[in-house]
């Protein structure tokens, strides 16, 4: 049977991996940190729903205790339900500074970082650790690149690392399993309808859907830790059935804030590649965007996640003349965040504010290693 064109796998039919892997996100392009917030989501979601032991620390460098970040009270809420699940560990300023710029205050706190890392990676207590913006305190000269790698190769086999940031040195990318590179890509016709707002990723690197429930993480921490109401909405396209790890860790905060977040799946159980759409996919994908286009025109919700909706529209599931015409007329406060690779750019791409292109760089995939629950689903 010849499959062509795009299709994507749902989480029943996949088999899992036992190996851990090294994940680097980098590039100018927007999505490095909040890929690794998504993968923070679905770890904590499988020790949620799950017998097996998924603890997380999310380290992140040149975050410092100084600001508030709109994730915070989404953790927070999630560590008060689950606290043996997650760890949070912030160093380094509250503020941005340059190569110029840097003090012995950036090097000590830099170095306390790391020795949680070292710490942590020896401890074997955590399934993930997370390391925000290593990479740019690596590029700063902050710490030594050849100890990192040296304790990155030699992590426990079944420990996943993820390092976000720009300027990964060469030697760190070397020993890489998974090499993500996000490229903003600029639209003028945005600009010329003045549109804010509308955030794509595609590509056919890892990290757009995961991007999108890093978004919605730190949307839904802002209606935590605000007065105002900041309702968010989670569509999610060509993925039904279960299995999906994020899902507990989403029902466990709309659990506690029921009034801040919806999630809607919509799709069969199974793979839809071109040519070979079932009547089911059609009515599938227009329930997903009726959903879609009602909280858009209500005005109800603040960010609202349109997940896969790019493969959707490419396989022709969906028509995009409807979808430019709500994204239009959407509300100027309201935050749209699209995923997914596409063969054709549809014409809503020229109304993104934000596009940014997950380039592949390397893959585990591509030398025959499986996925894993709670990192790639």
């Amino acid at each position: 049977m010849t499959r062509t064109g795009i299709g994507i796998r749902t989480a029943v039919e996949r088999s899992e991996r036992l190996i851990g892997q090294i994940h680097v996100y980098d590039g100018t392009g927007k999505g490095k940190s909040q890929a690794a917030l998504g993968v923070v989501l679905r770890s904590i979601g499988l020790g949620i729903n799950s017998a097996e032991a998924s603890r997380v620390l999310l380290l992140r460098f040149l975050k410092g205790a100084g600001r508030t970040y709109d994730e915070d009270a989404a953790i927070e809420a999630l560590r008060r339900g689950f606290p043996h699940l997650i760890d949070q560990v912030r160093t380094g300023r509250g503020s941005f500074f340059t190569r110029g710029e840097v003090t012995r205050f950036d090097g000590v706190e830099a170095e306390r970082g790391w020795d949680v890392a070292k710490g942590a990676i020896a401890s074997e207590l955590y399934s993930v650790i997370v390391l925000d913006e290593l990479n740019p305190v690596l590029d700063l000269g902050l710490l030594s690149v050849d100890e990192v790698v040296k304790t990155l190769k030699n992590k426990p086999p079944s420990l996943e690392i993820i390092v976000t940031g720009r300027g990964t040195p060469q030697a760190l990318l070397d020993i890489a399993d998974l090499h993500t590179e996000s490229v903003p890509h600029d639209h003028p016709a945005s600009r010329e309808q003045g549109i804010e707002g509308i955030e794509i990723y595609t590509g056919a690197g890892k990290g757009k859907s995961t991007n999108a429930l890093g978004k919605a993480l730190q949307a839904i921490g802002r209606g935590i830790s605000t007065d105002k109401s900041h309702r968010v909405l989670i569509v999610q396209w060509l993925k039904g059935g279960s299995g999906y790890t994020e899902d507990a860790a989403i029902a466990a905060l709309k659990q506690s804030y029921p009034d801040l977040v919806d999630h809607h799946r919509c799709g069969r159980n199974a793979i839809v590649w071109r040519g070979q759409q079932e009547i089911s996919d059609y009515v599938e994908a227009e329930r997903g965007w009726e959903i879609a286009r009602a909280a858009l025109a209500s005005g109800l919700y603040k960010t609202i996640i349109m997940d896969e909706l790019n493969p959707t529209v490419d396989l022709e599931l969906l028509q995009v003349e409807p979808i430019v015409e709500a994204l239009l007329r959407k509300p100027r406060d309201t935050e749209v965040i699209i995923t997914g690779r596409c063969q054709n750019q549809p014409a809503y791409f020229d109304l993104a504010s934000v596009h940014s292109e997950m380039i592949c760089h390397k893959h585990y995939c591509e030398k025959g290693v499986d996925l894993k629950r709670g990192v790639d689903f």
